[in-house]
């Protein structure tokens, strides 16, 4: 069997949702199948079942089919780094900061980690969904690129094509991506997928008659734009989350910080129909608000800078506001942040808000953790990963709450426990019955909307 890239005619096309529910829908029809992406770049991370950290999309796609997560599933990582610099975090492990223009000029000695990744887990599994980056046919890059013409090329995969028809441009960006193609892999293309499709569909019928006959693309299915609140890969496609706020009683509000990571811990919070949910980049906008929380940041000292610069130290310092501080905004609440060896920053020390007793030291072994924790007196699944070290993992103080600990959002304990305090009447809700049914019934809408059965015959093919 073949494996399959799913390439985008741009970025924020829905790949990362397409390949999720191509990889479940392959493994309810009984293929061994596992998600892949070789190169991703994202603050938004988890720890793996093998001690590695990966990106989310893939981490959420082995997940929702119930297997291993592995670091093999994302080889290559970048996180922001500072300046015009990258964070390198290869096969699950930190590297080291790289310039931008060095990376691209040494990307050759990064197939082997991707070859070596997509060649273990083509062992253990008969069929992979690569997910691709951006456009695959960036000319100025396509030597460089290791998640579409790379992996398309090395491993002959089949190839899913996907377009966001909300852009505008449908037949242009659809077109003008095959022709670009190099002339072996458009041998390899399956078809298209026109994907946020708004409105009546049947609208549309026109379009799929002149891509098929008139370019001979065929076309696998047009899907309609249904809003998943899960498994978010970055910044611009969290912003895209839906709320009804008709039964809202508690206001909550994450500090969009300018390196912002790990904002799947506010998934359980986006899904909660008690709970409106908003990022905020004001202090005045965290007036308004039951409980503020300062998340996780992947450049601590320059988003504690920031915060100050914009005018955030008084409402954080506020002892009558519920906060939440998580890794990175739980280090900013100590005394002070010390980096010594330069692992983050060329700060050496740094005066924190001093809402906890103490400092936080960054340390150049990253710690990654996925285990269960007790965080304010309840037990809870999550993971760490952080530099910076602390004589407690957690602590709470009076309406201040801080932890290392992402996830922890996802107890309905945990959430019960924090929000009734803030409210009586909350009741809470289910997360994991609500991820589990979101992720069933975004599969089911896409196997409505596309030729599932057509693709899985194509692979089958070879």
């Amino acid at each position: 069997m073949k494996s399959l890239s799913i390439f985008g005619t741009s970025s924020d096309a829905g790949k990362s949702t397409l390949s999720f529910a191509l990889t479940y829908l392959l493994h309810k029809r009984g293929v061994k199948v596992a998600p892949f992406k070789a190169q991703n770049v994202s603050n938004n991370s988890k720890v793996c079942d093998d001690g590695g950290e990966i990106a989310i999309p893939q981490h959420f796609a082995a997940e929702a089919i119930s297997i291993p997560t592995s670091h093999f599933m994302n080889p290559i990582l970048i996180k922001s780094g500072s300046n015009n610099s990258a964070y390198l975090i290869i096969n699950g492990e930190a590297v080291k900061d790289v310039e931008v223009h060095e990376y691209y000029k040494n990307i050759n000695s990064l197939k082997p980690h991707v070859k070596k990744a997509f060649k273990k887990l083509s062992k253990e599994y008969e069929c992979i969904v690569a997910e691709g980056a951006g456009s695959p046919v960036e000319l100025n890059l396509m030597d460089k690129d290791l998640s579409n013409i790379y992996i398309a090329e090395e491993f002959k995969t089949k190839i899913v094509l996907v377009a966001d028809i909300e852009r505008g441009g449908v037949f242009a960006s659809i077109v003008g991506v095959i022709a670009l193609l190099p002339k072996a892999l458009k041998k390899n293309i399956i078809g298209v997928i026109i994907n946020k499709f708004r409105g009546d569909i049947a609208l549309f019928d026109d379009g799929i008659m002149i891509l098929e006959e008139r370019f001979g693309i065929k076309v696998l299915g047009v899907v309609p734009y249904k809003p998943f609140n899960l498994g978010f890969e970055d910044a611009q496609s969290l912003m895209g989350y839906t709320q009804d706020h008709s039964k809202t009683i508690i206001k909550a509000a994450v500090i969009k910080l300018p390196h912002i990571s790990n904002f799947t811990d506010f998934e359980p919070l986006v899904a909660d129909a008690q709970v409106e949910l908003s990022f905020i980049t004001n202090p005045s906008e965290a007036s308004h608000v039951d409980l503020l929380i300062l998340p996780g940041s992947k450049r601590v000292v320059e988003d504690l800078q920031w915060l100050r610069e914009i005018g955030f130290e008084e409402i954080l310092k506020n002892k009558k506001k519920t906060i939440v501080a998580i890794c990175g905004g739980y280090e900013m609440m100590f005394e002070r942040i010390l980096d010594p060896l330069h692992v983050e920053s060329q700060i050496e020390e740094i005066k924190g808000f001093a809402r906890f007793d103490g400092d936080v030291i960054f340390k150049e072994k990253k710690v990654l953790k996925k285990e269960n924790y007790e965080i304010f007196d309840c037990n809870v699944a999550g993971y760490e990963i952080h530099n910076a070290v602390a004589k407690k993992g957690s602590k709470k103080h009076k309406n201040l709450y801080g932890t290392f600990v992402h996830g922890f959002f996802e107890s309905d304990e945990i959430r019960f426990k924090l929000f009734s305090k803030i409210n009586a009447d909350y009741r809470g809700y289910n997360f994991q019955e609500y991820k589990k049914r979101s992720t069933l019934e975004f599969a089911l809408h896409v196997e409505e909307n596309v030729d599932v059965d057509f693709i899985y015959k194509a692979l089958l093919k070879g």
